[in-house]
Order: C-alpha cells, then sequence, then structure tokens
C-alpha cells in the first residue's frame, strides 16, 4: 500500500507551497489517477513520490516504512511526460541496458514483450520509432529496473488517437502486476482505467481514497 500523509512541498522561491497536506492511499496493482490543470502540481508530486525532489513536510510510506529519496528511487520508476526526448542509447539494447550493462538478453526480451516490443531488432535505433513505440520503450526502460510502483506523468499526451489508444491498452495490462500512479489534465481519456482517482487543484487534492492524515497508518 502507498501512503501519502501530509505531504507538503513549498520551495523558498515559491510565495505559496505547489502542494499542500497532500493525502492519498493506494492498495498494490491499483491505477492511481490524479487529474488537474497545467501548474496544478502534479508532475512534482511524481517527482517526489519518485525520490527525485525531497518533501518540506510529510511523510511517504509504502508496506508501513517512511521512505527517504534513495530509498523511493528503488521503489518507484518513473516515465516522463515526452520521455523519447531523454533518450541516450544509440539503439533499443543500448537504451534498455544504460545504467544496468549486466542486464540479460533473457530480461530484455521478456520486458519488451511485456510492453509489445519484442518484434523490434534490438539494433534499432530509439527516435526512429513510431511515438507510440517511443512512449512504450520509455516504460520498458523502467520496467526493466522492476519497480514496485511505476509513475506515469501524462502517459498520452502529444500522441494521436490511435497511438492513445494502444498505450491504454498496455496500461490495462500493466496494471495486472504493477502499482501505477498516473497524472493527466484529462479526466475522461483514463477514467475507465482507474481504480482511485482524485483532482489537484492548487496543490490541494480531494476525491478518492484518501490515507488519514497521521504520521502512522
Amino acid at each position: 500500500m502507498l501512503y501519502l500523509r501530509q505531504l507538503t512541498y513549498h520551495p523558498p522561491a515559491s510565495a505559496q507551497p505547489i502542494l499542500d497536506q497532500v493525502c492519498l492511499e493506494l492498495a498494490p496493482r491499483q491505477m492511481g489517477v490524479i487529474y488537474g490543470p497545467s501548474g496544478s502540481g502534479k508532475s512534482t508530486l511524481l517527482e517526489l513520490v519518485a525520490g527525485f525532489a525531497k518533501p518540506t513536510a510529510g511523510t511517504i510510506q509504502w508496506r508501513e516504512q517512511t521512505l527517504d529519496p534513495e530509498s523511493l528511487r528503488q521503489l518507484a520508476g518513473l516515465v516522463f511526460q515526452f520521455p523519447e526526448r531523454h533518450f541516450c542509447g544509440q539503439t533499443v539494447l543500448e537504451e534498455l541496458r544504460l545504467g544496468h550493462p549486466e542486464t540479460s538478453r533473457e530480461a530484455i526480451d521478456r520486458t519488451l514483450a511485456a510492453v509489445g516490443l519484442n518484434h523490434l531488432p534490438l539494433q534499432t535505433f530509439p527516435h526512429t520509432l513510431s511515438g507510440g513505440q517511443q512512449r512504450r520503450l520509455a516504460l520498458a526502460v523502467q520496467l526493466i529496473r522492476q519497480p514496485y510502483l511505476l509513475l506515469l506523468d501524462e502517459p498520452t499526451a502529444g500522441l494521436d488517437w490511435s497511438m492513445r489508444q494502444q498505450i491504454l491498452r498496455l496500461l490495462q495490462e500493466l496494471k495486472q502486476s504493477w502499482t501505477l500512479l498516473v497524472v493527466s489534465h484529462d479526466a475522461e481519456e483514463l477514467a475507465a482505467l482507474a481504480d482511485q482517482s482524485w483532482q489537484l487543484h492548487h496543490g490541494h487534492l480531494s476525491g478518492g481514497p484518501r490515507a488519514s492524515c497521521a504520521d502512522q497508518p
């Protein structure tokens, strides 16, 4: 179970908190969706859960244990909005092995199959892939790390209707094995897939199952 308890992020340069006492809970192998307009704090929330930033106050807990940023980076895998802009490998194989050169061919084949890219030659240049294939590769880059929690920032942004449907079907499959937390500005597109949903507005979270705003479960 993922718990966010009184999670607050108020950097010194900001007049108001970007996130203000956010509380939620998400069960294993469920897909939680957080909706909200641009600037509401959605991406910041994912960065905190991924361990890329440290909250000003509050706790992030997994299985009733409070985790620090280093532990969160081991727990979670974050797929950024427009992740294809972050590709560094010259081939699909290099992209999947970045930071993990010991990754076996068996693990690579299994992960590509999980995202529907097992037909691709491993020497394919990532930037020659279609938009939908690039999003699938970005998911594979995180999945090969075997995270417990998969975080996705606007996973269908910038894709045409057909490619968006492909990604939605993939998310439906992935939540059978992983816990997913997704942020989106579109309240309708992911509604049918979401097990839980919340709205984020000016750093305040509403709706859905919310963890008690206490330090312990």
